[in-house]
């Protein structure tokens, strides 16, 4: 609740920066003016944080970060079924094959199978 009463009163800031250009859609998030947000709306305002954080926005996108959010996710456990709904896919398949990167699971299978077939680590 708290959330949204803040943004609430962002949004209460940005219709009066927009004065007779806001248009009143009664939306949570909103345009500038007021109006639904589109991927412009999102990149823009994206390559603001970007730049606030001191990042360099021609780096990155929101499409990477959605690659990075199913990754960390991921990585720390959360089941494949919980992170495909989270990002709003109707199943796993594509969560798993085109937006989950994990480089580290695929080094330790490969370092186990290692293992297996040089039959573990040399004696000191």
């Amino acid at each position: 609740m708290e959330a949204l009463q803040r943004q609430r009163e962002r949004q209460g800031v940005a219709r009066k920066a927009a004065g007779d250009r806001w248009q009143e859609n009664d939306l949570v998030f909103a345009s500038a003016v007021g109006t639904e947000l589109d991927a412009h709306n999102v990149r823009r305002s994206f390559r603001v944080v970007l730049k606030r954080a001191g990042l360099n926005e021609k780096e990155w996108t929101p499409r990477e970060m959605r690659h990075s959010f199913v990754s960390l996710l991921s990585d720390s456990g959360v089941p494949l079924e919980r992170i495909s709904r989270l990002v709003g896919h109707s199943n796993t398949m594509v969560t798993e094959t085109v937006y989950r990167k994990q480089l580290r699971p695929v080094l330790v299978e490969g370092a186990e199978a290692m293992d297996r077939i040089f039959g573990g680590r040399p004696e000191a």
